[in-house]
């Protein structure tokens, strides 16, 4: 199944741009740290799959300024993803 799009990954990648941002914010921001594992699993990319699992833990103390900066300038996080 390497390659193809996840039901779940297809739909975050498909959710409006304020949706997004909403998603970036501290406490929500695990759901990126979900899309990153489930996007790693099914593409058979480990270190997204390793950052998805690190980024649970440090995602909600500063990872999600990085992923809120990326989202504001470019549609979406794209650290590890």
């Amino acid at each position: 199944m390497a390659g193809k799009k996840n039901g779940f990954v297809a739909a975050m990648d498909n959710l409006p741009w304020i949706v997004k941002l909403i998603l970036c914010l501290p406490v929500l921001d695990i759901i990126w740290a979900i899309y990153r594992i489930v996007k790693g699993a099914t593409a058979g990319k480990v270190l997204t799959l390793v950052f998805g699992i690190l980024w649970i833990i440090p995602g909600s103390v500063i990872c999600w300024l990085l992923d809120l900066i990326c989202t504001i300038f470019m549609g979406r996080p794209k650290f590890f993803c």
